[in-house]
């Protein structure tokens, strides 16, 4: 069952993804398949990392991505591809970053929860 989001976080959410660029968990796949390296970044607690993650994914979580993001990938010009549990709280992490001055930021819609969905390979 789909989690429940209250409208004004639904509403700043929307007001993200009006400024940022979205893949889904499809195009991700078609990616890695081809052979692309990807710098994959988990934005969920660090918990939920644990527990299982995208295989590769780096863990950076919304509430410290915007303080750790430069010593991790330092060229503001690399490729990062954000994802969460659904899209949502990466749609708010990829603003941030973008803000900071990362120009090719990308929110994985469907997140993790379409990851798994999709029975892809998971690593823990």
């Amino acid at each position: 069952m789909a989690k429940q989001h209250a409208p004004r976080f639904l509403a700043i959410v929307n007001d993200a993804r009006s400024r940022i660029r979205e893949c889904n968990v499809d195009d991700v796949k078609r990616r890695l398949d081809k052979g692309e390296t990807l710098n994959l970044v988990d934005v969920r607690e660090e918990s939920e990392y644990a527990s299982g993650h995208v295989p590769g994914a780096v863990h950076l979580g919304k509430g410290v991505i915007e303080r750790d993001i430069e010593a991790k990938f330092p060229d503001p010009d690399a490729e990062l591809v954000l994802y969460c549990g659904g899209g949502y709280r990466s749609a708010l992490a990829a603003d941030n970053v973008q803000k900071m001055g990362y120009t090719n930021v990308i929110s994985m819609d469907g997140g993790w929860r379409g990851w798994k969905e999709a029975g892809l390979p998971t690593e823990r």
